[in-house]
């Protein structure tokens, strides 16, 4: 399959159109971080780095630590971001740039975001850290999509059923991680969870400032929502794009949530950057772990 000039957009040095990389500018292993800032919180840590280049919001850093070679990338807030750059990274490794056709044989990426959350259940303390397992998406994005993979059909219809979901919204899809990563990062100390991801910060998440919200009691329902034992636990803005979009793509993907906030206690960290560095060192090290 030729991919036009307009589908598969390349600058002018060749690289692909909103990451401004080329194909040898990544590792095989990928973190994502939403603000552009954070990636060289993270590539501090490297032994050594290769490539630092950046376009918009989208900031990238490749080195090595302990011999393995990681790629930091900002993505922005948002699925929509996450669109880009997970189909701008698949494109980087699995098409053939100069004959703009797919190539033979595909390469798997791993995809470690390390990001902010606020929790929804009271037990749940700030400045702890959250594995998603599962992940119930707000957005709509997978629904652009060809679905290839489990839907959890009956999770999301009792989803609507109990919190009365309007019809006016996207409807919710489900999508998990890769659980093969996400045990090389876990200890006993990180609990897995539900992560539900929000289109927005504000009224998707129930913040009011001057703006009304039709249901003020949404967090509540997210709250209180169960099915077979499984219950929401923290809200965010991306992970459901990247498990969606890396499950299509063939890419193994987890979520790493630094609990800052937490909604049903009123409560924030008192060191933020302090708890955000934690998960990073702890998730750098398991990554590099042999």
């Amino acid at each position: 399959m030729y991919l036009s000039q307009s589908e598969l957009i390349l600058n002018a040095d060749g690289s692909i159109y909103h990451l401004n990389l080329l194909p040898e500018d990544i590792s095989n292993t990928i973190i994502t971080v939403g603000d552009p800032d954070r990636v060289s919180n993270v590539s501090k840590y490297f032994d050594k780095i290769e490539v630092k280049k950046g376009k918009r919001e989208f900031i990238a850093h490749t080195g090595t630590l302990n011999n393995k070679r990681i790629t930091v990338i900002s993505t922005g807030i948002g699925t929509d971001n996450i669109d880009i750059v997970l189909n701008e990274l698949d494109a980087l490794v699995n098409i053939d740039f100069k004959n703009r056709c797919l190539k033979d044989e595909h390469t798997t990426l791993d995809i470690i975001r390390i990001g902010t959350s606020g929790a929804i259940q009271p037990d749940i303390l700030t400045d702890t850290f959250l594995i998603s397992d599962y992940a119930m998406g707000f957005d709509g994005l997978l629904h652009f999509y060809n679905q290839t993979k489990e839907t959890y059909s009956e999770i999301i219809d009792s989803f609507v059923a109990q919190t009365g979901w309007s019809s006016k919204k996207a409807t919710p899809y489900i999508v998990r991680c890769d659980l093969n990563l996400a045990n090389k990062l876990a200890n006993n100390q990180i609990p897995f969870g539900f992560t539900a991801t929000n289109i927005g910060f504000y009224g998707p998440q129930n913040r009011v400032l001057r703006l009304k919200i039709p249901d003020k009691n949404i967090n509540s329902k997210l709250k209180g929502f169960q099915f077979n034992g499984l219950k929401i636990i923290n809200l965010e803005m991306e992970t459901s794009g990247i498990y969606a979009l890396a499950g299509l793509l063939g890419h193994r993907a987890v979520s790493m949530n630094c609990i800052l906030a937490n909604r049903a206690t009123a409560t924030f960290s008192k060191n933020p950057t302090k708890t955000v560095d934690a998960l990073i060192q702890h998730t750098l090290k398991h990554l590099t772990k042999h």
